[in-house]
């Protein structure tokens, strides 16, 4: 069983890379590096892994969260009344967003530095990014057991440790070089566009081809 010391850890690595803006490392391999140093572990202690990892992530990115929503109160008046306009749009799909870019790889900043600013409830926020981090932490602190019983035959508990540092570090620098957010805009625009095209394709030939 771990202690608590390890999950006082475990919790202060989630909360002190998710601390850096912009440049955090993906918490499913924090989440699978932490399991896979803890060595063989029961579900429940790997449960206890993702709920550390996903309040401290949480927390860290709700200070961020807390300081924009603190500085949108020295807006000027025509700025203000342009993100209320724009809070009307997204509030209904904040939490699924919030959910999203917590469980997923997607930079979190265009979606948290707007809410904040439009003072988005900060319950709700903080509920919706940590279930979201909760998800994948859970899920990575698994992925690395598995991982741990998969290769311990032939790789030491240190050396597994320390492929998964090299791998969080490699990722971090893709996502820093990668712009996933245009990425995914760009995506979705494609497909759009091939479904709107698809559309004008059935319209003009109703009856398929004779």
């Amino acid at each position: 069983m771990v202690s608590i010391i390890e999950l006082i850890i475990i919790f202060f690595t989630g909360f002190g890379f998710n601390l850096i803006p912009f440049a955090g490392p993906s918490n499913l391999l924090i989440a699978s590096t932490a399991a896979i140093s803890l060595g063989n572990v029961d579900a429940a202690t790997l449960v206890l892994i993702g709920i550390f990892i996903a309040f401290g992530a949480a927390l860290a990115k709700g200070i961020h969260y807390m300081v924009t929503f603190f500085v949108s109160g020295h807006l000027n008046p025509k700025r203000q009344a342009r993100l209320d306009a724009d809070a009307s749009k997204i509030k209904h799909w904040a939490i699924p967003l919030l959910f999203l870019v917590a469980a997923t790889p997607l930079p979190d900043e265009p979606i948290v530095i707007p809410l904040g600013l439009m003072k988005y409830s900060p319950v709700k926020f903080f509920i919706s990014y940590f279930l979201g981090k909760l998800t994948i932490a859970i899920a990575g602190a698994f992925i690395g057991q598995e991982a741990s019983n998969l290769f311990s035959g032939w790789l030491s508990p240190e050396i597994m440790v320390a492929i998964s540092i090299i791998l969080t570090v490699v990722i971090t620098i893709i996502l820093l070089k990668v712009d996933l957010g245009k990425l995914a805009e760009k995506f979705l625009k494609k497909k759009s566009q091939e479904k709107t095209e698809s559309s004008q394709e059935k319209l003009n030939n109703p009856q398929g081809t004779q």
